[in-house]
């Protein structure tokens, strides 16, 4: 990651040890969030540079996991870490999340979400929440302040705070996305809910 680093801006951390803590064993930290049978379908919204979907993998090699990346040079980053580590079920989509969520072979169909730094939390909510089943649960690795104020957001999409563990706010999916969300490419970011 920190050689293509050099070429494709995949993190603004160089150090290799700052690395390490703040991006690897941060992705770890899901594992605390979240009790992982370890054969979930997950999906990993604004992957960049496959955080913190891979290190999951890696941690849990059952999982089934997709990578969503709209920037297609991170995009064939993840499609040659893949190929490189020999990683079985993982599937990279090197689309926007707005259209994968409206694409019936993903919408409302993972057991698990995860995203690190995709949008502010309103925002994220709607790229995330309609890829999680009923009774999955999306994991955002974020501040619990900012998705308390996206409360409203999380209503219209179906999802509710249940907790916070280590710096990741937990959100279960209670009841299924509205037909209308994800609305299309650049406007959950223009006007968020």
């Amino acid at each position: 990651m920190l050689e293509r680093n050099q070429t494709t801006n995949l993190t603004a951390i160089r150090d290799p040890a700052m690395a390490w803590e703040r991006l690897i064993l941060a992705s770890l930290a899901l594992l605390d969030a979240h009790d992982f049978e370890g054969t979930e379908r997950v999906v990993d919204v604004g992957s960049g540079a496959g955080l913190p979907g891979i290190p999951l993998k890696l941690a849990l090699p059952g999982l089934r996991l997709t990578l969503i990346e709209s920037d297609l040079r991170k995009a064939e980053f993840l499609e040659d870490v893949v190929a490189e580590m020999s990683l079985e079920d993982v599937t990279v989509e090197a689309r926007r999340a707005e259209e994968v969520g409206r694409d019936p072979e993903h919408r409302e169909t993972y057991d698990v979400a995860v995203t690190r730094a995709a949008a502010k939390a309103p925002v994220a909510a709607e790229y995330c929440l309609p890829l999680v089943r009923n009774g999955g649960v999306l994991l955002a690795q974020a501040r619990m302040a900012d998705w308390k104020a996206a409360g409203r957001a999380l209503g219209h999409l179906g999802g509710r705070i249940s907790g916070e563990v280590g710096g990741v706010v937990i959100v279960a999916k209670v009841r299924d996305t509205r037909a209308e969300y994800p609305r299309r490419v650049g406007v959950p970011t223009k006007k968020p809910l």
